[in-house]
């Protein structure tokens, strides 16, 4: 029917099948015809032979260019969310992947806790005089652990035992070594002590140690075992250079696994208690 149709027509000018067909221009009499490009081979034949004058016009360029563009678009936004998580997983923010610098904080800013700054004013001259503790009989005490309740300031105490020792602090939550992508939490512990023995004599603390440090086999946390045993590795500075003090927080010390608190890790225990009247007056 159709090729009957177009032999039957009196038309000057039809479109032919192409990828884009169109006519050019209308001539002044007969019909147009424009189609998509049809998988016949004898079609031009009989539209030759019909005396069908047909013609294309090809696609402009910016076509090709919008569909590569939306070709690019629809195989790469699916990675974007994939992208950002590996951007925040290998993200490091100072200290090996979590540390950050704190401002300068000392004894004077802390008030409340006279027998804790008592305590750790021994690791401030340690740290002050680090060179000659350099030796296996005099060395730097490995770690001492901050415990007592939420809110009585061992935060901002470590932080001040590094502003009076005058050495680089590093600070991390024990939560943010736990990560999505296995095997992440024991890289950013090595990453962590790394940067901080680039800059010994220098002080780590980690906030909420239990997050991590709880007793192994009370679960089936494959990476956050992990994460302890890199972390028990790296106090232990077997073969590595000293010179860096490790502080750590919890108000659940009975939770933490005994190998952290054995000689040569977290050692010393600090309590940190709330404040006396006396204290809270200095406070205020």
């Amino acid at each position: 029917m159709a090729s009957k149709r177009v032999s039957a027509t009196k038309t000057s000018d039809a479109a032919t099948p192409s990828n884009s067909a169109t006519e050019a221009a209308k001539p002044p009499r007969g019909v147009i015809l424009q189609t998509k490009r049809i998988p016949d081979e004898r079609l031009m034949t009989r539209l030759e032979a019909s005396g069908v004058e047909f013609g294309s016009i090809a696609a402009p360029p910016s076509s090709y260019i919008s569909k590569g563009a939306l070709t690019a678009m629809a195989l790469w936004i699916p990675l974007i969310p994939l992208y950002f998580m590996f951007r925040n997983a290998t993200n490091k923010q100072g200290g090996g992947g979590t540390g950050k610098k704190a401002r300068p904080v000392t004894f004077a800013d802390v008030a409340g806790v006279d027998a804790a700054k008592t305590e750790l004013i021994e690791l401030v001259q340690m740290l002050r005089s680090a060179e000659k503790y350099k030796g296996v009989k005099n060395r730097l005490p490995t770690g001492c652990l901050l415990v007592g309740p939420p809110g009585t300031g061992k935060t901002l105490l470590a932080k001040a035992v590094a502003g009076e020792a005058g050495v680089p602090f590093f600070s991390v939550a024990a939560s943010e070594f736990v990560e999505l992508f296995v095997g992440r939490g024991a890289a950013r512990v090595r990453e962590l002590f790394a940067e901080a023995r680039k800059a010994s004599p220098s002080v780590i603390f980690i906030d909420e140690l239990d997050a991590i440090g709880a007793r192994r086999g009370a679960g089936l946390n494959e990476e956050r075992d992990q994460t302890l045993n890199q972390m028990l590795v790296e106090m232990d500075g077997f073969n590595k250079p000293g010179g860096v003090l490790v502080l750590a927080a919890t108000n659940r010390a009975e939770a933490l696994d005994p190998a952290l608190l054995r000689p040569g890790r977290l050692t010393r225990r600090v309590f940190v208690g709330p404040p006396d009247y006396a204290g809270r007056a200095q406070i205020l």
